[in-house]
């Protein structure tokens, strides 16, 4: 697991963007999650692009911390399933001062690079780590949950409904369920950028959701299930859905650090996608890619970032 917007996708940081419903990554955080680790990823490039990506995508979560710090009254235990390297879950440390936060995840280093953030940022004393696949592992923690937080871990998992109920399972009485799951694809660029045919990122975006159907129907006992996460939720016996969504809104002229976010991104989409690209696609994308070239996104002064991210919430009964 990997994951939050970092809770983004380690598997979509792989071989494209992912997280979204499946697109981006913030939430890459967040993003993968609940992945088998592959021997031969690099844990330590994987992790250190997770954190500039999580840390890129902070707002995001740190609004949605605040509307969560309405709904749940101190808690005790927070715990982010698909933590990934710890970026939101040490955003959750900080914002719930007076709650244990545990930091679950398949990948090990992963799990080290969050402890070590949560030492730096004097936060050792109430974080702990749990290593294992989701939701199974789970079922070691301690306590039940106050809150329960996973970005992007559920749609790796192919029977989400029963991933959903194990989950619902880990609740103390009251407790809160939060799921990062859906939002709207990001906007790097105009929609006519000057090169190759306008509307670029669109057929990107089918690209990516053709891909993201095959995932999920490839996942071991994957189950199709309509998106209806209220509704899911409160199969679950929880009660009190909700949903909000939140912007990253990041405007053009964009910072160095978005620029390689939306550079990296691109450059995954195509290698990923390859020669399943419309030739002149492909070639738009290698410009935009040349740093070179001043119609690169390295150069260009109307590089953005906007995306829409949602979060579910529902209650156990007390």
């Amino acid at each position: 697991m990997a994951r939050d917007t970092e809770h983004h996708d380690r598997e979509h940081l792989e071989t494209d963007r992912h997280e979204t419903g499946h697109h981006d990554t913030g939430h890459r955080q967040g993003h993968g999650h609940g992945h088998r680790q592959g021997t031969d990823v690099d844990w330590i490039e994987m992790g250190h692009r997770l954190e500039i990506q999580a840390e890129l995508f902070a707002p995001v979560y740190q609004r949605a911390m605040a509307w969560l710090a309405q709904e749940v009254t101190e808690p005790g235990l927070i715990v982010d399933a698909g933590s990934g390297p710890g970026v939101v879950s040490c955003l959750f440390a900080e914002a719930f001062p007076g709650a244990r936060v545990v930091a679950v995840d398949s990948a090990e280093p992963l799990l080290g690079r969050a402890a070590d953030r949560a030492a730096r940022l004097g936060f050792a004393d109430r974080f702990d780590t749990l290593a294992g696949e989701l939701p199974g592992v789970l079922g070691e923690l301690e306590y039940p949950a106050d809150l329960l937080w996973a970005s992007r871990s559920l749609h790796h998992l192919g029977d989400q409904r029963s991933a959903l109920a194990a989950f619902a399972g880990r609740l103390a009485p009251g407790g809160t369920l939060a799921l990062l799951e859906g939002g709207l694809p990001s906007r790097f660029l105009p929609r006519d950028i000057g090169i190759g045919r306008p509307g670029l990122q669109a057929r990107l975006d089918a690209l990516e959701a053709e891909w993201f159907a095959r995932m999920r129907a490839d996942l071991p006992g994957s189950v199709a299930e309509v998106e209806d996460w209220a509704a899911l939720l409160t199969a679950t016996g929880l009660r009190h859905a909700r949903s909000r969504s939140f912007l990253l809104d990041l405007p053009a002229p964009a910072s160095d650090r978005a620029r390689s976010y939306v550079a990296d991104t691109l450059s995954r989409l195509r290698d990923g996608f390859g020669e399943a690209l419309d030739p002149e696609d492909r070639a738009t994308l290698d410009r935009l890619l040349d740093p070179s070239d001043a119609a690169s996104v390295h150069r260009r002064p109307d590089v953005f970032l906007l995306g829409a991210y949602t979060v579910h919430t529902a209650v156990r009964p007390l």
